[in-house]
Formats: C-alpha cells, sequence, structure tokens
C-alpha cells in the first residue's frame, strides 16, 4: 500500500513538468565527421557559451540537408575554433558542409513556462555566434 502512494505520488509531480526548448543552435556547418571515436556532438566552447549548453549535455540535432535527427551529448571544443563535428555513430547522419540545428530541452512547471525564453543562437558560415534571440 505504502509503496502505491509513493508510485502515485512520483506520477502527480512528473505531470506537473512539461517539456519546452531551452536552447538552439540555429543551421551549424558541420566541420568534421569522425566515426572511429566513442559518441557526442562536439561544439565550439563559445556556440555553447553562447546557447547556454553544459559538457557532457543531452542534446538533440536535425540535419537540415538530409532530415536526420539524433539524440547524443556535447564535448567542449576549442573556443573560438568553430568547430561543429559529428562523432561515432552520429558521423554517419551528416557530412562536412551540412547545416545542423543542435537543441536542448528543460522541464518546466505552468508558472515557469509563462516567463521562459529559450535562447536561440543565430550564427556566421564560420559557425561564430552573431546574434542571441530569447524567444517569448
Amino acid at each position: 500500500m505504502e509503496q502505491h502512494a509513493r508510485q502515485d505520488t512520483w506520477i502527480e509531480v512528473i505531470a506537473m513538468f512539461t517539456e519546452y526548448l531551452q536552447s538552439k543552435i540555429h543551421m551549424a556547418t558541420i566541420t568534421d565527421v569522425n566515426a572511429d571515436y566513442h559518441g557526442s556532438l562536439t561544439l565550439d566552447r563559445d556556440l555553447m557559451d553562447a546557447a547556454g549548453i553544459d559538457h557532457f549535455q543531452k542534446i538533440l540535432v536535425a540535419n537540415a540537408n538530409n532530415g536526420s535527427r539524433f539524440e547524443t551529448y556535447v564535448i567542449e571544443g576549442d573556443r573560438g575554433s568553430g568547430v561543429v563535428a559529428l562523432n561515432g555513430a552520429a558521423a554517419l547522419l551528416g557530412k562536412p558542409g551540412d547545416k545542423i540545428i543542435a537543441m536542448t530541452f528543460c522541464l518546466l512547471s505552468a508558472q515557469e513556462a509563462s516567463q521562459h525564453k529559450p535562447r536561440i543562437v543565430l550564427i556566421s558560415e564560420r559557425n561564430k555566434p552573431l546574434m542571441l534571440v530569447l524567444q517569448s
């Protein structure tokens, strides 16, 4: 009986949150692919900072050239390098020159969501942050 009460409480807590876009790096250009790696997306530290993305954070990637979508995690690349590299199995889902959209998400209550503004990072052809848009 007590176990069912705890499960019901967790279900109520989970139901109180909805997943929202936290940040997006819009139309980054893949600079490298490396299938002989244990997996991930390597991003220039400047892009990570602009989007508020942390090292090892889960990320959803959409390839605008071929339509593939995949989840992986972020590895920090050299600051100012412009690196956007697909590693491991993800390297089979794109090629240098392809455009990708990298997205992170967060769980928010209804009250938090009413004030939430996702970070949208617009970038140059060389993967340099140009503009941060706080979407409302």
